[in-house]
């Protein structure tokens, strides 16, 4: 059975950095690229970054670029991955959850849709106040 548990959401304020992890476990981690997105009350989820199983390239919305950094360590076999956030802002207040697709061939540009991610974690909240 397949599980991404994401933690490391909180209560923060504007500028505040934190750092979520997602942890798989269930699926051969190595060969899964891995996907953040975000979910605001009353709005759609939303892309934030994903990361390539090979862990060798990252995308970004453009929101979030250079606040946010994506990383993972396959070398480990943590089978964690990581969304580094920084100088948050209250328009980054949303549930934040990290997706799994099984890679056949990263391409960035799919990599914002969520479509192609076949498990999903249950979120964690991020919350930043003004």
């Amino acid at each position: 059975q397949v599980q991404l548990v994401e933690s490391g959401g909180g209560l923060v304020q504007a500028g505040d950095s934190l750092r979520l992890s997602c942890v798989a476990s269930g699926l051969t981690f190595s060969v899964y690229d891995m996907g953040w997105f975000r979910q605001a009350p009353g709005k759609a989820r939303e892309f934030v970054s994903a990361i390539s199983w090979r862990g060798d390239d990252t995308n970004y919305s453009v929101s979030v670029k250079g606040r946010f950094t994506i990383s993972r360590d396959n070398a480990k076999d943590t089978n964690t991955v990581l969304l580094q956030m920084i100088s948050l802002k209250p328009e980054d207040t949303a549930a934040y959850s990290c997706a799994a697709d099984v890679s056949v061939q990263w391409v960035k540009s799919r990599s914002s849709w969520a479509k192609e991610y076949e498990y999903w974690g249950q979120g964690t909240q991020v919350t930043v106040s003004s």
